[in-house]
């Protein structure tokens, strides 16, 4: 056995599943934590705000998210091998894209590019979607099957 698959963190398909529902959840999680903890402390139109979100949030996720955490559930059903690495739930793809909207969020927030209530509106749009998309792989993590 190799000092590489000797040390790897492996765990089954399925559980690979509730893996990537934390990752999505923290992820999702995150977002709206940020975006409500500043709408909180500095708009007058919070439920607006939050209103707002979810009106971005729910397009984005019918037109985008629903198919990337489907086809992220096939892939892991899918995988050859039965206890892949506990990182394996993206691929290698959606790491980079993943990379890209963490530094683009960061960015944005740092260098005052957009006004910080619009920006923090659209953080709590972005939740919605990461987390409805994380409740999909807990679904299909406890009926243990595909979602189609």
């Amino acid at each position: 056995m190799s000092l590489t698959q000797k040390f790897k963190p492996s765990v089954s398909r399925h559980n690979l599943l509730f893996i990537a529902g934390l990752a999505w959840t923290t992820a999702g999680g995150i977002l709206m934590w940020r975006g409500l903890d500043y709408e909180m402390k500095h708009s007058a139109h919070l439920w607006l705000n939050i209103l707002i979100g979810i009106i971005i949030g729910v397009p984005f996720y019918i037109i985008l998210f629903a198919r990337i955490s489907r086809k992220h559930i096939k892939r892991i059903w899918g995988l050859s091998i039965p206890y892949p690495c506990a990182f394996s739930f993206f691929n290698f793809r959606s790491y980079i894209m993943m990379m890209l909207m963490i530094t683009t969020g960061v960015l944005l927030r740092k260098f005052d590019v957009i006004n910080k209530e619009y920006l923090f509106t659209f953080y709590i749009g972005m939740a919605f979607p990461l987390l409805i998309s994380a409740f999909r792989f807990y679904y299909s993590w406890a009926v243990k099957k595909e979602i189609g």
